[in-house]
């Protein structure tokens, strides 16, 4: 039996289970996908249960578990912010510290108690990490690189917001931290509350709303907001923030330099929000520009690893790589805190003596992010002949790929389940749903009809990774759909000039209705793309899909956004797959090799309207 360890991240969102044997990530999930809760904070027993199947072990078998932060330098920092904020945020205070009393300050010992109660087997002892330093460890350790320049940029663990570090084999060596409350990612969340979104939840969507808008506001925000220095380095003037109080992010003195009340969540959207959105994004890519710029001179290094839920901002990641401040940058494909299970694994298994064995293949430890749990063809025609479903099922890969390349041509939209489920917030062609990306009406039908989502949001293109550099200005591989690039301009689409002069050039929403590429549906209003590269040693299936897609249409291409709703968790099981498919403008179900045509299925009926029981996102 191999030397196992266990990795946890609990109790604040994103709580997950990653198992590392002898230091090789072999099994990772988050909570949310077993519980069906979106970004479930509670302890992750499913995820646990299923690493542990994964690997055949017992906790009888594991020899550590690691914690991905520490409480009690964290209980610290939470008394030592609510002592000086008071009297403000008194009433948060008197609701939190009861259970920082009673079971949080002790967090290690709550993970053994609720470890105990799953019966399997002896629990070995707790080891918290530091938070940043998980960041860190997830970033680093499964990268292709033996040194690299390691940056973790997030809301705040501990204290630490930002960190940099120099990784150099099995040791990372601490170089800058920044502290909390001076934290860029909570300077991102600030505004993704003003503009009505959800903290934590919702960052995302100021990112793909920025292009939108213009950076009417950037000035202020630097002048006012933020302290930035040449080397990225920053502070917050804290009196236009709130989180300090522990209730909300802003109050009056940013009500009054945005002018006016942050945005009613799901009212319509102003110009304002798309500006907003748009300035906030300049700064934030202006200072991880900055921190990557000092990353490269206190290293020397040639190569960047990023960490923590900055590392998902992909436009910012994209800016990094235009620049060419490093000669190549990988993004741990959980980013966030989920991410922080694996890095404490992976820091006390290292500390065990394992070694990064995957150096020299040319290729990172993470198995394409694909560290979920799969099912057979067997389970998934168990369960469909149970659910009364209709299904054929193709006889090879190949047959399967050609008849669903076919369908894709002919405009249907299908729901894509292969092989082990992703680990991480993006679907990379496991949980996926596809659609043609050469179909202008696209983009408003996924989001409006399938996904039930906000019509501005963009979606990614999956392309064959030898075929990424024809169709977008792209300086590396993108294998987990976390960076930005513009679409060539050869294949971009200008609209045309009007003849009165006036190029009558839309605004905000509008936006939407000008086609910019030839392929409309994965080309957002700036001529961007968050692309993510397939290769066909790594995902296989998915590659032969492009394939056959590409020999039909002569697109290597394909729309991908993750197979849920807005507000549900990605799809986990077959049945969970088959319920969207029912419950949504899915024509086509693909799962394994057994697919499925809507119009033959039997009618789908609910005792009440599902929406109802997913909140929104």
């Amino acid at each position: 039996m191999p030397d196992l360890v266990l990795g946890l991240s609990a109790y604040y969102h994103d709580s997950s289970a990653a198992l590392v044997a002898d230091g090789v990530p072999v099994a990772a999930a988050q909570e949310e996908r077993f519980s069906r809760i979106r970004h479930d904070p509670g302890f992750p027993s499913h995820a646990v249960r299923y690493c542990l199947d994964e690997a055949g072990a017992t906790l009888d078998d594991v020899s550590a578990v690691s914690y991905y932060e520490d409480p009690e330098l964290k209980f610290r920092r939470v008394l030592a912010t609510y002592l000086g904020a008071a009297p403000r945020g008194h009433a948060a205070f008197r609701r939190s510290l009861p259970q920082w009393l009673s079971w949080k300050r002790t967090t290690t010992t709550t993970v053994r108690r609720e470890l105990e109660a799953l019966g399997l087997g002896r629990v070995p002892e707790v080891q918290p990490r530091r938070h940043h330093e998980s960041h860190a460890a997830s970033a680093f350790f499964p990268s292709p690189y033996e040194s690299a320049a390691v940056l973790c940029v997030d809301g705040v663990g501990e204290w630490a917001t930002t960190t940099l570090w120099h990784g150099r084999g099995t040791a990372l060596e601490p170089l800058m931290e920044l502290r909390f409350p001076h934290s860029l990612g909570l300077l991102y969340s600030a505004f993704t509350y003003f503009c009505g979104f959800k903290v934590d939840s919702g960052e995302y969507k100021v990112m793909g709303l920025a292009p939108y808008g213009t950076p009417r506001y950037a000035d202020l925000i630097r002048s006012t907001l933020i302290d930035v220095k040449e080397d990225g380095s920053f502070r917050l003037d804290m009196r236009y923030f709130s989180y300090l109080a522990g209730e909300v992010m802003t109050g009056p003195a940013f009500e009054k330099l945005f002018g006016g009340p942050r945005r009613t969540p799901e009212s319509p959207l102003t110009q304002r929000e798309f500006d907003l959105a748009a300035s906030v994004q300049a700064v934030t890519e202006e200072v991880v520009l900055k921190l990557a710029r000092t990353a490269r001179e206190r290293t020397g290094e040639r190569h960047l690893c990023l960490a923590g839920g900055v590392a998902l901002n992909c436009v910012a990641n994209g800016r990094i790589i235009e620049a060419g401040v490093f000669d190549e940058v990988w993004i741990q494909p959980a980013a966030g805190d989920a991410g922080g299970a694996l890095g404490s694994a992976l820091t006390v298994a290292l500390a065990r003596g394992a070694d990064r064995g995957h150096l020299g293949t040319g290729r990172d430890a993470m198995s394409g992010s694909l560290l979920g749990p799969a099912f057979t063809d067997e389970e998934i025609r168990t369960y469909l002949d149970g659910a009364g479903a209709v299904h054929t099922k193709a006889a090879t890969d190949g047959e399967l790929a050609a008849t669903v390349a076919g369908r894709l041509a002919e405009g249907a939209v299908v729901g894509w389940f292969q092989g082990r489920m992703e680990f991480g917030p993006r679907a990379l062609g496991a949980r996926s749903i596809l659609g043609d990306p050469r179909d202008p009406a696209m983009q408003s039908a996924m989001n409006l009809k399938i996904k039930f989502r906000e019509s501005f949001r963009p979606f990614a293109p999956s392309v064959r990774a030898e075929d990424a550099k024809d169709w977008f200005e792209l300086g590396q591989d993108s294998p987990y759909m976390l960076v930005v690039a513009p679409v060539a301009p050869s294949r971009r689409i200008e609209p045309p000039a009007r003849d009165d002069g006036d190029d009558g050039r839309p605004e905000g929403l509008g936006l939407l209705q000008v086609q910019r590429s030839t392929v409309p549906a994965v080309t957002h209003v700036d001529h961007s793309a968050r692309v993510q590269t397939v290769d066909a040693a790594a995902s296989p299936v998915y590659h032969r899909l492009l394939t056959a897609f590409k020999e039909r249409t002569g697109c290597p291409i394909l729309v991908n956004t993750s197979f849920n709703v807005r507000g549900e968790p990605i799809v986990h099981t077959p049945e969970d797959a088959y319920t969207c498919f029912m419950r949504t403008g899915i024509d086509v179900l693909v799962l394994g090799n057994h697919v499925l045509e809507k119009k033959d299925q039997p009618a789908w009926e609910e005792e009440r309207d599902w929406r109802d029981a997913i909140p929104l996102d």
